[in-house]
């Protein structure tokens, strides 16, 4: 079964130097029929105004994966991490038992936008973490690039959950094949183009759930970037 999230239904905050729209609830933003999908429980696609950005506040218990999609992302933590995330970058930070972060737009003319990703940990109470690892366009091409896995196996990073996250970019004519084990289940999310998964269509910004499939099929008319969520719990 797969049930799409549109982009036109997600929530919105816009408050100037921040446009964040929340494929689940988020902050003011609530739906409780969109609460999250098993251990993924926030996915949040920012645009940040130069100069701008979040002050230092605090999280707990969660594994916060950020993906800048264009311009870059000042970070600082408390755990004494500093460093510019850029595109194609993926970073994994582990709040465990308690981290302070601030983000900031690296630049001060050009907007950042990137997504925001919260995981559920298995656990809670563990030690804060920070991973941070770039992936080139040519790994993603046409193919699943593993970008975070429980076992940190093929070089990605490591996450305290039992989850798989891909990003792939697509481009038509290929097709990628994705089998589904018993009891796993998967969430995609669009960042661009359009997406045929299983005949069902995709655009920029769309989310999907699937449960009780044996196999994905995607295909794309053009082109297509988009993430795959493996998920247990």
């Amino acid at each position: 079964m797969i049930k799409i999230r549109p982009a036109e239904k997600r929530g919105l905050t816009n408050i100037g130097w921040l446009k964040s729209y929340h494929t689940f609830s988020f902050g003011d933003y609530y739906d409780p029929d969109n609460m999250g999908f098993r251990s993924l429980r926030v996915i949040n696609e920012d645009r940040v105004k130069g100069g701008e950005g979040f002050d230092a506040h605090p999280h707990n218990n969660m594994e916060i994966i950020s993906i800048v999609l264009a311009g870059a992302l000042q970070h600082k933590d408390s755990m004494g991490n500093g460093s510019v995330i850029k595109r194609g970058d993926v970073q994994l930070m582990s709040a465990g038992t308690g981290v302070t972060h601030s983000e900031y737009n690296a630049s001060k003319t050009e907007e950042s936008h990137f997504l925001q990703i919260w995981i559920i940990p298995a656990q809670k109470g563990l030690k804060p973490g920070y991973q941070q690892k770039y992936f080139s366009e040519e790994q993603k091409a046409n193919k699943l690039c593993l970008f975070v896995s429980s076992e940190g196996e093929a070089g990605s990073l490591l996450i305290h959950q039992d989850m798989k996250l891909f990003g792939v970019h697509l481009t038509a004519p290929n097709n990628i094949q994705y089998p589904l084990a018993v009891n796993r289940h998967v969430w995609l999310q669009m960042i661009k183009g359009n997406l045929l998964c299983n005949k069902q269509v995709l655009k920029q910004g769309d989310g999907a759930s699937v449960s009780e499939e044996k196999a994905l099929n995607f295909t794309t008319p053009t082109s297509a970037e988009f993430l795959l969520f493996d998920l247990n719990y």
